[in-house]
């Protein structure tokens, strides 16, 4: 009963609430960014796979600009994220446009989080049950981890979560969600390009 109708319903009433609530200040960060990011935007979007693989835009604050080489090619990561950039990664702030996507559908307040679409032919049977259940802006994997731990591993605690869902796991995890982010815990403001089609060189080689 929870997975299949309470878990949206809570979630659209929390999204809209926080939305409602936070309006002001997003609004704030909104023009802030507008001005440090040098005309390259207030919002990041990318497509991402969500629930049974369904394509979705993926919100969230941008933190970098776009500034080039002499040849035209965006500068490294390191060097385009602003000081704003920085502040809105560490607090996680930049997550707070998600709650769009959760109003809308495409997400959960917890799940596992969507990656890149071009991941997809790299999972294993198992791991690809993460994609049985709508992502999510927080989740299993990122309260014991977060970006410090390897793709194995983060699929381990996805799977795990959509085999054990209810309503107590996630409010262990919303819970557990808020004391990280009030401690910047396992926050990395500038990830390492560690991509899992890199790191799994064959496709469809799944793993039982």
């Amino acid at each position: 009963m929870y997975k299949n109708f309470f878990k949206r319903f809570l979630d659209f009433l929390i999204s809209l609430i926080a939305l409602i609530v936070l309006l002001p200040f997003l609004f704030i960060i909104a023009i802030w960014l507008h001005f440090a990011n040098e005309g390259a935007g207030i919002f990041f979007c990318q497509k991402r796979p969500g629930k049974n693989e369904k394509i979705f835009k993926l919100i969230k604050f941008k933190s970098m600009s776009d500034e080039k080489d002499v040849n035209g090619k965006l500068l490294p990561d390191s060097k385009r994220i602003t000081n704003i950039g920085k502040f809105v990664r560490n607090t996680s702030i930049d997550e707070l446009p998600q709650l769009i996507n959760v109003l809308k559908g495409e997400m959960s307040l917890i799940g596992p989080r969507p990656l890149l679409i071009e991941y997809l032919p790299y999972y294993t049977k198992e791991e690809s049950l993460r994609h049985t259940v709508r992502p999510g802006i927080t989740g299993w994997a990122q309260i014991n981890g977060r970006n410090t731990t390897s793709f194995d591993d983060r699929f381990k605690f996805d799977v795990f979560y959509v085999k054990n869902m209810s309503f107590k796991f996630d409010l262990n995890i919303l819970f557990r969600t808020i004391v990280l982010v009030f401690k910047r815990k396992d926050v990395i403001t500038v990830p390492k390009d560690i991509f899992l089609d890199k790191e799994r060189s064959e496709p469809n080689n799944k793993k039982v």
